[in-house]
């Protein structure tokens, strides 16, 4: 026979642990007794200001909390879960780690050599910081010397990175094990308002180091141009730009139409490749060895020989060799992993159009 459930609002509004009279409110007791405590040393604001932001940050726990008692519909799941443990027992998986040592099974070994380059193009995508690092250095003050600083903020900003970075992929893989998405976001469905949220968070984020990482390539060109092109006008002049009630603007017409061109010819060429794995694995597999490896062991050796100071060449030698056929390996897979993806969608595009030829002839 079923359990019969008879209680209504008023029973688990007198049994919630926060209800003055409720049966579990002695358990709370001294909490409560601490708050005087409490407000007296945040004070008039931000005493009731805290006082508030747990209160809604608990509630909106609770009224999450209640879609989890039904699994896994929210209003029609056929399991209920009557206590806490049962449902993360029942969402969460009981606390279980997916994945597998290996990683991804695939049904041939080509496949999984694919797979492999295609991770270590994003996983050499991710750490990019050699391109800006000496545009940082240079605005660095002394003593100490910049290269000190330098030295000291990339090993913190590298930890730190590798960290967040660790816990992102550890718990990303151990989530969804070997169904874990590509983009990581594709892998969560509701509530949709925190998916959109976080999307508009990253598109913010994205903006910033877009403008910071495009730094060194608009130097370059514009440099080129002003070197090519010096009794140029248009080239070298700066406009200004005075409207009502706003600061005068200061504008250069070269920095004006190549920075508009450069952004909007990269998002047309990343909407023209919808394939965000397969573009990031490239990206990182054609600029990771000759950017992060390559120039500054070779600027390094040319340093220390300059100063008569031969450098140990066995170390950095073999890393650099292992290094270029890992990025050889990457590039020629990650390539053709593109033209692959792409290749399907051009021949459903001309099927369409011998399609609709033959229905136009008809």
């Amino acid at each position: 026979m079923a359990e019969r459930r008879t209680d209504d609002i008023p029973t688990p509004l007198l049994q919630l642990p926060g209800f003055p009279s409720s049966p579990t409110q002695p358990s709370k007791r001294s909490g409560v007794l601490s708050l005087s405590w409490s407000m007296a040393q945040l004070g008039w604001i931000a005493g009731p200001l805290c006082m508030f932001l747990f209160a809604s940050f608990t509630l909106v726990s609770a009224l999450l909390l209640c879609d989890c008692y039904r699994s896994p519909d929210p209003d029609y799941g056929p399991s209920r879960n009557g206590s806490y443990s049962e449902a993360v027992r029942a969402i969460l998986g009981d606390g279980q780690i997916k994945g597998n040592i290996g990683g991804v099974q695939t049904a041939t070994t080509p496949k999984k050599v694919w797979s492999v380059s295609q991770a270590l193009g994003d996983i050499a995508f991710a750490f990019p910081c050699s391109v800006i690092l000496l545009e940082i250095q240079d605005t660095l003050k002394s003593p100490p010397t910049e290269k000190v600083t330098m030295k000291k903020a990339s090993t913190m900003a590298i930890c730190i990175t590798t960290f967040f970075y660790l816990c992102c992929g550890g718990f990303g893989y151990a989530a969804f094990g070997n169904s874990t998405p590509g983009n990581l976001l594709t892998g969560f469905y509701e509530p949709y308002w925190l998916i959109d949220f976080t999307n508009a968070c990253i598109v913010l984020h994205l903006i910033g180091g877009y403008q910071v990482f495009s730094q060194p390539q608009f130097a370059i060109v514009e440099k080129w141009f002003t070197q090519i092109f010096p009794n140029s006008g248009v080239l070298n002049h700066n406009h200004t730009l005075k409207l009502p009630s706003l600061p005068t603007l200061r504008f250069n017409l070269l920095r004006l139409c190549f920075r508009t061109a450069y952004v909007a010819s990269t998002t047309g060429i990343a909407i023209m490749f919808p394939y965000f794995n397969q573009v990031v694995a490239v990206a990182g597999a054609f600029t990771f060895w000759p950017l992060v490896i390559y120039f500054p062991v070779e600027m390094y050796f040319v340093q220390a020989n300059a100063l008569n100071k031969p450098p140990p060449l066995t170390v950095p030698s073999i890393a650099q060799i292992e290094l270029l056929l890992d990025h050889q390996f990457s590039q020629s897979l990650e390539t053709k992993g593109i033209f692959q993806d792409c290749l399907p969608v051009v021949v459903k595009h001309k099927n369409s159009q011998k399609q609709r030829l033959l229905k136009d002839v008809v």
